[in-house]
């Protein structure tokens, strides 16, 4: 399997609007941050999604996607869902419908604010995205592969981490309750929210990643979901060697 992450920014993406800071400002690509979001792609070309950021479009050009086969939802906050009707084009070029996962609240929310996606049956004509909705709260199967759902904290709401094999994709998690470590051992590559240096009420800060990372024990481990607070070069320079600051585009291999 190989992981891309497609956008590693926060809810404003960087550089921020009307903002001139070292970040911002920087000409350095990995500076450059889209709302976050991730795709899985295995061995066979199918494409598992984790989530629809407001900037999906730019991301599939970019990274030259042609098929999505499964979105897994962490939660639907707007910059973790609006990409949604872009998922159009992948009903349109393979003909397909796609499966979207999520607990009930999210799936409940995603119904009524974007029901028109939800089309069973198959359409004939395919002027809208083609979507389908599963309620997940236990591992299951999507495009292939098992996933294991995490229930983790996003500030007072209770959201989704997932676990692939030995990889964990944990976004916007202010806390971890204990009975999700279970889920969390033997991880090889995790990936983990990181917001700013500050505290902040519904994300980890840079100093609170870092203890969840080293009591998760991971081998190596990856930062997201970071504002224009954080720069790239400084950031990384500032963490531990099995520790990479994630940027858009970046490419990791999963045995």
């Amino acid at each position: 399997m190989q992981l891309t992450i497609l956008g590693a920014g926060s809810s404003a993406g960087t550089p921020a609007v009307g903002c001139t800071c070292a970040t911002c400002s920087s000409t350095d690509p990995r500076n450059k941050r889209t709302r976050c979001s991730s795709m899985i792609t295995l061995d066979d070309d199918r494409v598992i999604l984790i989530d629809t950021s407001p900037d999906l479009r730019q991301q599939a050009l970019r990274e030259n996607m042609r098929r999505v086969d499964a979105v897994l939802y962490t939660h639907t906050h707007a910059d973790h869902l609006h990409g949604i009707d872009d998922l159009r084009a992948f009903c349109q070029l393979n003909r397909c419908q796609i499966p979207l996962y999520s607990y009930s609240e999210a799936v409940t929310h995603i119904q009524e604010k974007f029901g028109y996606t939800l089309r069973d049956p198959i359409p004939q004509f395919w002027d809208l995205p083609v979507l389908a909705a599963h309620v997940v709260d236990a591992p299951f199967e999507a495009a292939g592969q098992w996933v294991t759902p995490i229930p983790v904290m996003h500030g007072k709401i209770r959201i989704y981490a997932y676990r692939i094999g030995n990889l964990v994709y944990m976004t916007d998690v202010s806390e971890i309750p204990e009975q999700s470590y279970d889920l969390l051992q033997g991880v090889d590559l995790l990936l983990i929210d990181c917001l700013r240096e500050k505290p902040h009420p519904t994300h980890v800060n840079i100093e609170q990643s870092l203890a969840l990372i080293a009591r998760i024990g991971a081998k190596r481990n990856v930062l997201i979901h970071m504002t224009h607070e954080l720069e790239y070069h400084s950031l990384q320079a500032s963490v531990g060697a099995n520790i990479a600051v994630g940027y858009d585009g970046m490419q990791l291999e999963l045995v």
